[in-house]
């Protein structure tokens, strides 16, 4: 069956959402990593550092939700032609 325009730009935004979903998840972790040095060696309380961790946890599990949904929207999509 001949692709409609539709189906590119259904196609453009899930390439969208998964760059999007990559970039969070690099940025998270580069900025994890940057905050965790800074707090050993400002000497910052542990509190802070479980704030860091609890904010790295919650980019990278919005990340792994957007690249599920876009993996089950794709496979939906070649099972229905």
């Amino acid at each position: 069956m001949p692709r409609t325009p539709h189906d590119s730009d259904v196609e453009r935004r899930r390439t969208g959402q998964i760059r999007l979903a990559a970039i969070v998840m690099a940025v998270t972790m580069v900025l994890w990593m940057g905050a965790s040095f800074l707090g050993g060696q400002l000497g910052l309380p542990p509190r802070l550092a479980f704030l860091f961790d609890l904010a790295a946890i919650a980019a990278l599990v919005w990340a792994l939700f957007v690249t599920y949904w876009v993996w089950k929207a794709r496979r939906e999509d070649a099972s229905d032609g």
